[in-house]
């Protein structure tokens, strides 16, 4: 295949981040998805969560790819310092760090294979999305943006969840 039908994939597949986000505004809040809003636009990823530390531990480690509308949402029970390795990671990622209302404080953009170096969000973060890697600048997602999910305390949330 050449690499103009790759790089077609490659801009449907954002569209359909996109577009999906758009729908965001008139959904209930779902486990399995994650709506990010700033002054860019919206998105949306289907996800995975890894609320215990097994799972945390173990993240998307060993995996061969990474759909460009999904990523993993690491829950923490409450605020803390967090950093990541890519140790046994095959994929490159962004990692976009939240505080308990939502709010992005911190990206670590392309976080490179096998890199055992930590990439560190800062203190007070309770959850962390990963996607793939370059996904979040090609959207546009910045610090302050803001993710709905069933994970933020809805009496605290920066976008809390629309009445179901």
């Amino acid at each position: 295949m050449g690499s103009g039908n790759s790089f077609k994939r490659v801009i449907l597949a954002l569209l359909g981040v996109i577009v999906a986000g758009a729908a965001a505004a008139a959904e209930t809040c779902r486990e399995d998805m994650v709506y990010l809003r700033g002054p860019g636009g919206e998105a949306a990823f289907r996800v995975e969560i890894a609320d215990t530390d097994a799972e945390r531990a173990q993240g998307l480690m060993h995996r061969e790819s990474l759909a460009a509308s999904a990523g993993m949402l690491f829950v923490y029970p409450n605020p803390r310092p967090v950093g990541f390795w890519m140790k046994n990671t095959l994929i490159p990622l962004d990692m976009i760090f939240m505080d308990a209302t939502g709010t992005v404080r911190r990206i670590g953009h392309e976080a490179q294979p096998h890199d055992e170096r930590p990439v560190m969000g800062g203190s007070g973060i309770q959850t962390v999305l990963e996607i793939n890697g370059g996904l979040a600048r090609r959207i546009g997602i910045a610090e302050g943006w803001e993710m709905r999910h069933p994970s933020v305390d809805q009496d605290r949330a920066a976008w809390p969840c629309a009445a179901g």
